[in-house]
């Protein structure tokens, strides 16, 4: 039965989603300016915004966030006029990543100056891919929602893909490049290590619930990945596209395996990958498509991603 006491507002993106697939969706009141799914959520009022232009150059991006935090500036602001109008109950932020959103401290800053309500905060703080499955349960707990199903389906869909590549030997797994951000160069890390190695793939670079790290670009071309994905962090594949064409200017680009037998793809990064709720199987059964094409066809492609072109692959700068 549904608690119409209920005055959810969810500050982070995976939040939502979470809260959406566990049936909370009408118990959202209130949304970060990030959380854009499900597209029901969309019309609840937005409690923040970004001090950054996230519009710019990904380096200038980049520099503008280190300036922030070097200034102890959060990169987010909540409007608490509004959170004190929404009186809620329950707020959903996270504690993994100054970056991705609104972090824990600055919501506890902002619900100690709330006059009307005590609202009960949920941090969500997910590492690896059992991290998430946990804070589903959590989650579902917490609001006496039954998790099991939403569950068992999400693990089922992992076991299928593990199940489909069994029969692949070593020399089938590729070796793969998740590139998380371009300028500067950062390899995609946490729970994508996991995702990759899931469907019968190498990860390259990072382990499995360690944080993001940067990456000389020699080493890249050293490392000659037979797959190299493109999975920027809050963009989608049109800005995706236009980041990974500046790769292809460079000469030793053009000699990398991947780039020669078409294996350089480009990903909606802000809607999977990096957001650690139900749709990171989303982003499991997108791996497994452009990972071995041979078994998969979920119908992601042209959507969630594509390959780049032969032409942009190989494309040379206009004098």
């Amino acid at each position: 039965m549904k608690d119409n006491s209920l005055r959810i507002v969810s500050l982070i993106p995976s939040g939502t989603e979470i809260l959406a697939a566990l049936g909370l969706a009408d118990a959202i009141v209130g949304r970060s300016h990030e959380c854009d799914y499900p597209p029901e959520i969309q019309n609840r009022p937005i409690c923040t915004k970004a001090r950054l232009d996230s519009n710019g150059a990904s380096s200038a991006i980049h520099n503008e966030v280190n300036n922030l935090l070097q200034s102890a500036l959060s990169i987010y602001e909540i409007n608490t006029e509004i959170l004190e109008e929404l009186q809620p109950t329950h707020i959903v932020t996270q504690d993994q990543c100054d970056v991705c959103a609104v972090s824990l401290q600055d919501v506890e800053k902002a619900v100690a100056n709330l006059i009307d309500t005590s609202p009960q905060i949920i941090s969500l703080q997910p590492n690896l891919l059992q991290d998430v499955w946990n804070d589903i349960e959590r989650v579902g707990n917490i609001f006496a929602v039954d998790s099991v199903k939403l569950l068992e389906d999400l693990e089922a869909r992992v076991k299928i893909c593990q199940q489909k590549i069994q029969g692949l030997s070593l020399t089938e797994l590729p070796s793969v490049a998740c590139i998380e951000w371009t300028d500067p160069l950062m390899v995609a890390a946490n729970w994508i290590p996991e995702l990759v190695n899931l469907v019968g793939g190498q990860t390259l670079f990072s382990s499995a619930g360690k944080p993001s790290s940067t990456l000389e670009w020699d080493t890249l071309i050293a490392s000659n990945p037979d797959v190299i994905i493109f999975m920027p962090c809050g963009w989608d594949l049109y800005r995706t596209r236009q980041e990974a064409q500046q790769f292809t200017q460079r000469s030793e680009w053009q000699k990398l395996h991947a780039v020669q037998t078409g294996r350089v793809y480009i990903t909606d990064g802000n809607s999977y990958f990096n957001r650690p709720g139900p749709r990171l199987v989303d982003s499991l059964e997108i791996l497994a498509e452009m990972l071995h094409p041979e078994i998969f066809d979920y119908g992601y492609k042209g959507t969630a991603w594509q390959a780049l072109s032969a032409d942009e692959v190989i494309s040379v700068p206009v004098s």
